[in-house]
């Protein structure tokens, strides 16, 4: 590394999540803040957004599309590598559940990714928000007008509202296509219990399909996210594989 500078690490949060995500049980630490902190104690600095429309950003999340947040990942790697102190030869991107298929975007899009890590990652965009939204809702959000407002109702009960320019995106953006561009190192975790992105260890293999280059496929005995509300033991897991992984290829 540069003399003064640091590697960077550029985290990308889920759907309806935020830059924090969720708290990990038996801690008083969210999943992301947990992860930083490792991070910065093995000498990466890391950066953490909400993308437009999400936490504390601005806009209203009903706007959100992949497109938009691959565009705020982008503009991100920009101010990153502008920094005094970060080397901007040694990014990485990680992201988690839509984070991962917005990090396989970026880094397949900006050749300043050095290495790439996806948690959980969506790889086939129509099957898992069909899952999760319902069918009837990316069909109304298909036949109705990109600024036309779809209502869904989510699995763990709460509802969400977004445009029909989400759901073209579902057809329109694949991450997958996306990572082929990728040379760099590809880092994948799954948890063989996750229901939201499934089935695994497909969903994650199908990535390493279509990558050339250094790969690696961790599967943990976790849901998708990584047991987090449950015990904190997974969560370590998956950050230990990351830290060793950004080790190697940062």
């Amino acid at each position: 590394e540069t003399e003064g500078t640091f590697p960077v690490v550029i985290i990308f949060h889920g759907f309806s999540g935020q830059r924090h995500e969720m708290p990990v049980v038996g801690t008083d630490e969210a999943l992301f803040q947990r992860t930083a902190r490792v991070l910065a104690e093995q000498g990466y600095a890391s950066l953490r957004i909400d993308f437009i429309g999400s936490g504390e950003s601005d806009g209203e999340w009903a706007d959100t599309t992949f497109s938009g947040q691959i565009a705020d990942a982008l503009a991100a790697v920009d101010h990153v590598c502008a920094l005094d102190g970060i080397d901007p030869n040694r990014v990485a991107v990680l992201g988690l559940s839509q984070g991962g298929l917005v990090a396989a975007s970026t880094a397949g899009r900006d050749q300043r990714v050095a290495s790439a890590i996806l948690w959980s990652a969506v790889a086939s965009p129509v099957s898992t928000y069909s899952d999760l939204l319902g069918a009837d809702a990316v069909s109304a959000g298909l036949t109705g007008g990109a600024d036309d407002l779809v209502t869904a109702a989510l699995p763990w009960g709460a509802t969400t509202t977004l445009k029909g320019s989400f759901f073209r995106d579902l057809y329109m953006v694949d991450p997958v296509a996306e990572i082929t561009a990728f040379r760099g190192p590809l880092l994948v975790i799954v948890g063989l219990n996750d229901t939201i992105v499934s089935p695994q260890p497909q969903s994650g293999e199908v990535y390493l399909v279509y990558h050339q280059g250094d790969e690696a496929l961790v599967q943990l005995d976790a849901d998708h996210m990584f047991d987090c509300l449950a015990r904190p033991d997974k969560v370590d897991e998956a950050i230990g594989a990351t830290v060793e992984w950004l080790d190697k290829t940062l």
